[in-house]
């Protein structure tokens, strides 16, 4: 009772306020910037909050932002689910459905191999994997909140968002003029689109360049691979689950994380009941603020010299990745026709 009382919800409003004002200037910025200009709005929000990052040591913002942090970024993500229903992923047929399935394996079990050749932990292969596998920097959002803590995590997070969304943009431009070098029609191409580009903006941009029964095609293939987001997440929660042992001084992460058992009910919602248009629309808008403004305060949070440690090992291992998806992909849909 004590915690629902007027004053003490208005004193914890106004000791996230600061911060929170702070992250919506940036997300309001980058949304602004992205629009005029064409340029990722992730992006722009992840460099924008690090730009700021002298805001983080300041006692007035820090609430604020780690609120934005953490209980927006699951929010965001959970709000995800209503993306997803049972009627549009089984509009792409089971041959699709099961290449997209074996992609989102394959393609993070390569992170795993290649991982461990070039010397880095399970943690960094599996971040970086499951963001190329299924919806770049949402993804990499949700596993990192699946992931014991460890003191770099968010400059692997911020090092991971910062590469899908770049090669993102980059094959926003490159794939559409491929698949019509090899004269592909407009559902392959959407497929193809859709199978491996990591951000769905990237998606519906290079999708609907081609036309638009590319971009739907794309569209309804991306949210596949986004619906792979929920068993992926648990699987890796199960799976770190035994490694964050009191001993080592990490916390043991839940096996079904708060936000992601409410991105399965949402997508279950959506499945079973006609929801308004209206209602869609404002949950799908406000999710993709929700997350802006996660990486926003990610950003905030985040020491610029400290992505440079990576090293360019982990340049290599992204982009390995990504060309690993990109050319399965299209030996598949060369050598055997699936739609």
């Amino acid at each position: 009772m004590t915690a629902f009382a007027p004053d003490t919800l208005l004193h914890r409003a106004r000791t996230l306020s600061s911060g929170l004002i702070l992250v919506a200037i940036i997300a309001l910025a980058s949304e602004f910037v992205s629009e005029h200009y064409g340029a990722p709005a992730m992006l722009l929000a992840l460099l924008f909050g690090i730009s700021l990052n002298f805001m983080a040591d300041n006692p007035a913002t820090v609430p604020g932002i780690e609120f934005c942090a953490k209980t927006m970024l699951r929010l965001g993500v959970a709000l995800l689910g209503l993306r997803i229903s049972y009627e549009m992923v089984t509009s792409l047929g089971w041959p699709v459905i099961a290449m997209v399935v074996g992609l989102v394996i394959g393609t993070i079990g390569f992170g795993l191999i290649l991982g461990r050749l070039l010397g880095f932990t399970s943690y960094f292969a599996v971040l970086t994997s499951g963001a190329v596998a299924i919806c770049g920097a949402s993804a990499a959002i949700a596993i990192s909140s699946a992931l014991p803590k460890r003191d770099d995590a968010e400059q692997l997070l911020v090092f991971t968002v910062v590469g899908v969304t770049v090669l993102s943009t980059v094959a926003m431009i490159l794939y559409p003029v491929l698949s019509a070098a090899l004269a592909f029609d407009d559902v392959t191409a959407g497929v193809y689109i859709g199978a491996t580009i990591h951000d769905v903006a990237q998606v519906v941009g290079a999708g609907f360049s081609v036309s638009d029964q590319a971009g739907k095609t794309a569209i309804l293939v991306k949210l596949l691979r986004v619906a792979m987001l929920a068993p992926v997440v648990v699987l890796v929660a199960l799976a770190f689950r035994a490694s964050a042992t009191p001993a080592s001084g990490g916390e043991r992460p839940p096996i079904v994380p708060g936000f992601l058992a409410a991105f399965v009910l949402l997508a279950v919602l959506n499945s079973t009941v006609t929801l308004p248009a209206i209602l869609l629309t404002f949950a799908i808008e406000s999710s993709g603020w929700l997350l802006l403004a996660a990486i926003a305060a990610v950003g905030v949070k985040t020491q610029p010299a400290s992505i440079l440690k990576v090293g360019r090992y982990a340049v290599i291992m992204i982009v390995a990745q990504t060309l690993f998806l990109a050319l399965v992909v299209l030996g598949l849909l060369t050598f055997f026709p699936i739609l």
